[in-house]
């Protein structure tokens, strides 16, 4: 096979977890293929091609090495494709960081402060 159509490679490559899904994706217009906007799932693809798209709030740009034959494992979709996708920066927190702190009397009333409150408000 020297190529296949869009959704169904999604589908292969662990993209989306059923077909339809993968075809709303592609019919609603949400990725680019070789730069170029596409709104058909029906699109064929080839070797080499280059699919942007934004997934799980994160662009995810694959080229791809692989048309495959059928949705696999994990290890077999992974070798579909050849992710060029931009690094993810992780919060650098240590556990050894102690948590916030907030002053003594900020933050919310307790309960003998709210009613001296409401009794002074019913006073004026």
């Amino acid at each position: 096979m020297d190529n296949v159509r869009l959704d169904k490679w999604l589908w292969y490559a662990r993209f989306f977890k059923s077909r339809t899904l993968a075809g709303r994706f592609c019919n609603d217009g949400k990725i680019r293929l070789n730069q170029k906007p596409i709104s058909k799932a029906n699109t064929n693809i080839k070797l080499n091609d280059v699919l942007t798209f934004n997934l799980n709030d994160r662009v995810r740009i694959i080229r791809i090495e692989n048309i495959g034959t059928r949705r696999g494992p994990a290890a077999e979709a992974a070798t579909l494709y050849f992710d060029m996708s931009p690094e993810i920066k992780k919060h650098n927190i240590s556990r050894d960081t102690p948590p916030a702190r907030r002053e003594p009397g900020s933050g919310r009333p307790t309960k003998a402060q709210r009613r001296a409150t409401d009794k002074f408000k019913e006073d004026i």
